[in-house]
């Protein structure tokens, strides 16, 4: 399941509780980020235990544009987490709409 930028504002603008994560690297996190929990994607696999309590927590999970995210999505689905968002265009699209 995905969640539009406009989805995910409205989300953090009423300080909603989710779990949110950004499996871009380091460096890309530094250069501009959006307040979420950094995890670069190849760190998913060894973090699996750390997210485990969050099993049934929505989870929203971003990138650059929304294919590392999915791929982390996807990962974290085949352990048993049924409520993992992509966010759609990722960084990208929230630059496009509401600027850095």
């Amino acid at each position: 399941m995905d969640i539009t930028v406009q989805e995910l504002k409205q989300k953090m603008d009423a300080k909603e509780d989710f779990i949110f994560i950004d499996v871009r690297e380091a460096h890309e996190f530094a250069d501009f980020n959006l307040g979420a929990k950094l995890m670069p994607l190849g760190t998913v696999p060894t973090s699996i235990e750390d997210l485990m309590e969050h099993q049934e927590k929505e989870i929203v999970i971003h990138c650059r544009s929304g294919a590392r995210s999915g791929q982390a999505q996807a990962y974290l689905q085949q352990f048993g987490f049924s409520n993992v968002r992509n966010l759609t265009g990722g960084v990208l699209a929230w630059i496009d709409a509401y600027g850095r």
